[in-house]
C-alpha cells in the first residue's frame, strides 16, 4: 500500500508518498478505500510533532477521508461492504487506504463527490457543533455571530451554517478576493481587517451593541478585541490559533459582560464519545448534507 509516510517530525512540504504497512482493523472498524483526503492545519503540527496528540513514529498523518467501504468488522452493524462514506480517523487518512471506527463513518449522498465529503468531516462537523449545540454557542434565529477567518474551510462552514440557523453573520477577511468568497457563501456583512478595524466595523453595524456569539479559529489579538465586540451575555469560542498565538483569556472582561468562552475538542466526541457522535451529530449532519449538497 502506498500512502504519505512520516518517519520522523518535519514539514508538510517535505512529505513524500513511499510504501507503507496496510492498517489493521478492529472488529468495530471499516476498511475503506480512500478516494479523497483532507490537509489541514491541525495536520500540519501532527507532522511537526506540535499538536495535542502525537502519533508514534513512523506514521501516516491525515483525519478526514471520503471513500468505499471494501470491509467490515464483525461488530458492525450499519455500514456495509460498497457504501459510499467519510469518516474521521485519528491518523492514517493520507494513504490508500484507511480503517475507521463504525461511529465516526457517515453516509454519502450518491450525488455528492468525494473530494467535496471530506470538507464536511472536519470543517462542517466541528463548525456544526460549535454553532447548535445547546451548551456551546446555540447559535438562533435572532442572534448575530462574528466569523474571522470567513474565507478559510472551518469559517466557510460556520457562515453556511448560521445561515441555516437564520442568524446575521459577519464574517472577517484578510483580501478583497476572500471578501467575496465569504459575500458568495452567504456572509450579511464582511469586514476586510486589511483595510478597517474589524472591531470599530462590528460596533458599527450592530448600532454599538456587539454580536451574540464569535467563532474564532485565529486567536491572538483577534481572540481580545473579539472579546470588546461582544454583547452582554455572549459567548466566544476559540476553534484554533492559525494566527500562531493562542488566545488569552481576561477574565475581567468576562465578569463585565457576563459573558461565556465555550471550549471544543471535536476528537473527544469522534474518539470516546460514540453516543454523542451517533444520537446527537449524525442527525444534524444528515440535514446538513441535504440542504448544503
Amino acid at each position: 500500500m502506498r500512502g504519505v509516510w512520516v518517519k520522523e517530525l518535519t514539514e508538510f512540504k517535505n512529505l513524500t508518498v513511499a510504501e507503507c504497512p496496510r492498517p489493521t482493523m478492529l472488529k468495530n472498524q471499516v476498511r475503506v478505500a480512500v478516494q479523497a483526503a483532507g490537509v489541514s492545519f491541525a495536520q500540519s503540527l501532527v507532522v511537526q510533532g506540535r499538536y495535542q496528540r502525537k502519533p508514534p513514529l513512523p506514521f501516516s498523518p491525515g483525519s478526514e477521508i471520503a471513500g468505499i467501504v471494501t470491509e467490515v468488522g464483525n461488530a458492525t452493524n450499519r455500514i456495509k461492504v460498497g457504501d459510499r462514506i467519510c469518516a474521521i480517523v485519528e491518523w492514517g487518512g493520507l494513504a490508500e487506504e484507511a480503517v475507521a471506527y463504525e461511529a465516526n463513518t457517515f453516509a454519502l449522498p450518491d450525488n455528492l463527490e468525494f473530494h467535496r465529503a471530506i470538507c464536511f468531516t472536519n470543517s462542517y462537523s466541528t463548525s456544526c457543533a460549535a454553532l447548535t449545540w445547546p451548551h456551546l454557542l446555540n447559535v438562533k434565529g435572532d442572534d448575530v455571530l462574528l466569523v474571522h477567518g470567513g474565507a478559510g474551510g472551518v469559517g466557510i462552514a460556520a457562515i453556511e451554517i448560521a445561515k441555516i440557523q437564520g442568524a446575521t453573520v459577519i464574517a472577517t477577511v484578510g483580501s478583497p478576493e476572500k471578501v467575496c468568497v465569504a459575500k458568495d457563501h452567504g456572509a450579511d456583512h464582511v469586514i476586510n481587517y486589511r483595510k478597517e478595524n474589524f472591531r470599530d466595523r462590528v460596533l458599527d453595524i450592530t448600532d454599538g451593541i456587539g454580536v451574540n456569539a464569535v467563532y474564532d479559529p485565529v486567536g491572538g489579538e483577534v481572540f481580545s478585541q473579539s472579546l470588546r465586540c461582544l454583547a452582554p451575555e455572549g459567548r466566544i469560542m476559540p476553534v484554533g490559533f492559525a494566527g500562531g498565538t493562542i488566545q488569552q483569556i481576561p477574565a475581567n472582561i468576562l465578569l463585565v459582560k457576563n459573558a461565556t468562552v465555550c471550549g471544543l475538542n471535536m476528537g473527544y466526541y469522534f474518539g470516546w464519545s460514540d453516543k454523542d457522535v451517533r444520537d446527537e451529530f449524525s442527525p444534524l449532519m444528515q440535514q446538513l448534507l441535504a440542504k448544503l449538497f
